[in-house]
């Protein structure tokens, strides 16, 4: 008999299938502190949980006989999942769960906010009739803009449709292609700004997108705009946005989620005659809890009986001998994914992985795993991982391919990850290895070859080889407090096209790289932050 133990309160429905199953028992113990856990974890087989229970190295350390932990919602950050991948412990979650509750949550709100709804109610049951303060909007015919077009987004883009809105669609990997097949209008970010009459975020929160709309985006906004966020607190600056409405740029806003949950007793959301709040209820619904955790216990089911099951959120399973050769490779893997996608600006539409030397005789779907978490992590935070990443490629409709030769130009082993984007096919291309008694090592750039050690925080310039640009660069940076750790430069031809590659101490604040884009015979100045 196999043994569950659900530690945060759960739907008895959703659990129902572990419960009817003659080969396991079930037992509800919540509100267990970290030492309760770990004086009774020993004796069970699986761990249910949703954001209450931490799940910690301690915790799993006691848990001899653990082979799974349940998450039943999205997120994972209560779980320890190094620790559960050291140990051998499979963690699952239900991604899908609470897609069109989250969605439906949206388009309330979206409603809300074009009547006036909260405003109206609250003065109608004060006894007050009043029917010309609250003139409010239709959605036919208006501009909806979605930025972030993965499940929730598209669910969102449909529902928009029916009701006679046209959508402008933000998505680092969203092609023409996919865009045609949803019926939405490929758009950037500022067209967004520029030209929605209502926006609504559906991203994670990343250091990419964390405050993505801000002031400089309210500042060119179209006014009248009307903001939906039931994604994550953070991708709008939430002072900036009050700024917005009290200058009459924003007409309205409603928000699920806060920077800082639950928000402190004088946020100015939570007396705003123009903000509608709710209590982070996107997947608050019936059906979601029962789903998330319907999933979950199915999945936990196939677990311990041994069967074929998805929603992994660790280490999938490698044979010693392969994992052996591909272990050293792993974290180069996901810095070159990382790095690539740092340094292309425009939407992917293809990877391609070039796996050359030793690496050629094995199966390499593990590390190609790591690759495109590094490339889709820049744009979804924790969302990807290695066991999802392939899955969340497919669903973007970005193509993977995948090539091996066992010839390395000089290497034992060569990783070569190449982004073919939706803007007349551009390419950008980074290739590393590891070398001995040096680690990992970045060795091409594009068409110029390098010798680049991976670190925190790098800057790569492109330039034209002129007379001067080093110092000029040098000379901005140390003016702005920037040290530099280390430099190096590539080139073709004297005076052509050129690289410059620096290491530096810290972040570089934003307009720092404004400054050196705008430096005589510079294109461009980007960051590269590896972790």
């Amino acid at each position: 008999m196999y043994k569950v133990l659900v530690s945060d309160p759960i739907s008895d429905l959703g659990i129902q299938q572990l419960v009817d199953a003659n080969d396991v028992v079930v037992e509800k113990k919540t509100g267990l502190s970290e030492d309760e856990l770990v004086a009774i974890i020993g004796e069970y087989d699986a761990l249910l949980v949703r954001s209450q229970t931490r799940v910690t190295d301690r915790i799993m350390t006691a848990g001899t006989n653990l082979k799974v932990i349940g998450r039943a919602g999205v997120g994972v950050d209560n779980i320890d999942l190094e620790a559960a991948t050291q140990r051998g412990i499979i963690v699952i979650n239900a991604p899908d769960g609470n897609t069109i509750t989250t969605c439906e949550h949206t388009f309330a709100m979206m409603m809300a906010l074009a009547r006036h709804i909260p405003q109206a109610y609250a003065k109608t049951i004060q006894g007050t009739w009043d029917r010309k303060t609250f003139l409010g909007v239709e959605l036919r015919n208006k501009t909806l803009g979605v930025l972030g077009m993965g499940r929730i987004g598209s669910e969102v883009a449909k529902r928009a449709k029916a009701f006679g809105m046209d959508i402008l669609a933000y998505d680092p990997f969203l092609t023409e292609e996919r865009a045609e097949k949803l019926q939405v209008k490929l758009a950037s970010v500022d067209d967004i700004i520029r030209n929605a009459d209502f926006m609504t975020v559906h991203t994670p929160l990343t250091p990419e997108t964390r405050h993505m709309i801000s002031r400089p985006q309210f500042e060119v906004m179209k006014k009248g705009m009307r903001i939906i966020n039931c994604a994550r607190g953070g991708v709008v600056d939430e002072m900036a946005l009050v700024e917005a409405i009290d200058q009459g740029i924003v007409a309205g806003a409603a928000f699920d989620v806060f920077e800082s949950e639950p928000p402190a007793a004088d946020h100015p959301f939570l007396n705003h005659p123009s903000i509608i709040v709710t209590p982070h209820l996107g997947a608050s619904t019936v059906e979601a809890q029962e789903n998330v955790a319907i999933d979950v216990s199915e999945q936990v089911l196939h677990i311990l009986r041994n069967e074929p099951f998805k929603n992994a959120v660790n280490m999938p399973a490698v044979a010693p001998t392969v994992m052996n050769k591909l272990q050293p490779y792993f974290k180069l893997g996901e810095t070159l994914g990382s790095f690539a996608a740092q340094i292309t600006q425009n939407a992917v539409q293809e990877i391609r992985i070039d796996y050359a030397g030793e690496l050629s005789e094995v199966d390499t779907s593990p590390l190609t795993r790591y690759i495109v978490k590094g490339i889709l992590a820049r744009h979804l935070g924790g969302e990807a991982n290695i066991v999802n990443s392939m899955h969340l490629a497919k669903i973007r409709d970005l193509n993977v391919v995948v090539s091996q030769t066992s010839t390395t130009k000089g290497f034992t082993n060569l990783i070569t990850v190449t982004l073919v984007t939706t803007q007349d096919a551009e390419e950008r291309r980074v290739a590393g290895t590891l070398l001995a008694g040096y680690g990992e090592r970045i060795v091409r750039l594009d068409k110029f070859p390098v010798d680049i050690a991976p670190e925190s925080h790098q800057i790569l310039i492109s330039h034209n080889d002129k007379p001067g640009i080093i110092g000029r660069v040098g000379t901005l940076l140390g003016q702005n407090d920037v040290n530099i750790a280390s430099m190096q430069v590539g080139r073709k031809i004297i005076g052509g096209a050129a690289i410059m590659i620096l290491t530096v101490d810290k972040a570089v604040p934003k307009d720092v790289l404004v400054q050196l884009a705008a430096l005589p015979e510079i294109n461009t100045a980007v960051e590269i932050v590896l972790e």
